[in-house]
Order: structure tokens, then C-alpha cells, then sequence
């Protein structure tokens, strides 16, 4: 039999719009690339971090319960920019992850605080007596007094309810979208139950020590044995005084 061969192929093509999740794999766990590294206008705050159509109604809810928390901080950040001050300011996005697999991208958590230790810390870094890059350890926890920029650790901060007790989340280190920004991601695994309402990024893995750069308080997260939580925070450096 006499026959032509000729080569053929495939093609696959996927649009995905802004604000649809893509999940991939970030050394070996759910990494979240749906959320933007970069100085976001009041559009994109109310997109990422308030209710809207074709949001799953859980997400919805939590983010209604949420606004007040993430309000009080975007207005500053809004304000200074507005007036072309310089504002550090710390962003923190949250997806829970169900036992079961579902995910649920609850968006933009927190627009809150450096703090002063975090400040100090970075000086510090900068004369080289510390190295900046151990700032990369994810701890949550349970108590819900306001951010405030002399707090040193999280209010109550959980431990036996993680899966490695007592062992914060190491994230990674990268720069977003923009230059000025540093992201750290992190998944934090639970093997108890608790209302998560606090979030702190420090400078050891141990609970319960180490330099608190940053501190949220948001709106309740239930999670049980075999929740996780993926944290994304964002440190934007704005230049101009």
C-alpha cells in the first residue's frame, strides 16, 4: 500500500480573564497566581476584596463581614497615594482550601500594618546585622484586636491546631508585578479546628518568637483538620515623599 504521511498537531487554547483562579504548583503545594502583585486602583480593591456577581455566596458573605477590616486600611493607603506621600503598606490575600478539595478564593484580606519592629528590622538589615530575606514565615491565629503598629506578635496565635505544631508557614520570596513589591506565599496546613481571624509574617519559623512585620485582622475563617490556608502577602514600597 502506497500512503502519504504528513505531520499533524494540536492546539489547545485557554482565556483566562482577570480575576479567574489558575492554579499551579508552587514547591509541591497549591500555589495562588490569581492575585495581582501590584499597586491596585479603588476598582481593583472592590474586585479582589468585596462582593460581586458570580462569586461563590460563601465568598460573598465573608467578604460583606469582612469590608470593615480591609477598609480600614485601604483608606490610608488610598489617601497617601492620593497625595503622593510615601506609604509602606502590607496587602494579604487568603484562599482557603477545603479537606475536600474544594477551594475557596475568599481575595484581598487586608490592606494592614507594618510595624515598628518590622521597620527597625529592615534598618537593621540594611547596616547588615540581620538578613532581610528570614522575614518569610507565615503565622495565623485567633485574636481579634485591631492591627495596631507597635504590636510584636499576634494576639493569640494558634499552635496545636497546625498540622507541624507550633511551626509557621515558610513562604517564599519573590518580587511581584511590580519592582516595588515584595510577595511571600505560603499554605498553612491544620489538623484542628479554629476561627482564624489573625495573620502576622515573621522572621523564625518557632511560634511564639521573632519579629512581626506585619499584622491583619480580618473576618472569621472556620477551618478544620485537613483545611489549609494559602497566604499571600504583598509589601509594597512606594517611592516619593
Amino acid at each position: 500500500m502506497q500512503g502519504v504521511s504528513t505531520p499533524s498537531g494540536s492546539l489547545s487554547i485557554q482565556h483566562i480573564r482577570g480575576g479567574d483562579p489558575v492554579r499551579d504548583q508552587f514547591d509541591g503545594i497549591v500555589g495562588r497566581s490569581l492575585w495581582p502583585a501590584k499597586e491596585l486602583t479603588v476598582a481593583e480593591i472592590a474586585h479582589y476584596g468585596l462582593p460581586r456577581k458570580g462569586l461563590d455566596e460563601r465568598v460573598n458573605a465573608w467578604r460583606t463581614a469582612n469590608w470593615r477590616n480591609l477598609f480600614r486600611g485601604a483608606r490610608k493607603a488610598l489617601t497617601a497615594r492620593a497625595l503622593r506621600l510615601s506609604n509602606m503598606y502590607g496587602s494579604l490575600y487568603i484562599s482557603h482550601i477545603k479537606a475536600d478539595g474544594e477551594v475557596l478564593d475568599l481575595g484581598l484580606a487586608s490592606m494592614r500594618v507594618v510595624t515598628t519592629a518590622g521597620v527597625n528590622f529592615l534598618v537593621d538589615a540594611l547596616q547588615g546585622s540581620v538578613e532581610p530575606e528570614i522575614l518569610r514565615y507565615h503565622g495565623v491565629g485567633t485574636g481579634s484586636n485591631a492591627e495596631a503598629s507597635g504590636d510584636t506578635a499576634l494576639q493569640t496565635e494558634s499552635t496545636t491546631i497546625l498540622t507541624v505544631d507550633s511551626t509557621r508557614a515558610t513562604g517564599s520570596l519573590t518580587e511581584g508585578a511590580s519592582a516595588n513589591i515584595f510577595r511571600s506565599v505560603g499554605t498553612i496546613s491544620f489538623d484542628g479546628s479554629g476561627a482564624i481571624v489573625e495573620h502576622g509574617l515573621f522572621s523564625q519559623a518557632a511560634t511564639g518568637g521573632g519579629t512581626l512585620l506585619d499584622r491583619s485582622v480580618f473576618s472569621a475563617i472556620n477551618v478544620v483538620s485537613g483545611d489549609s490556608l494559602v497566604v499571600t502577602f504583598d509589601l509594597t514600597l512606594p517611592a516619593g515623599s
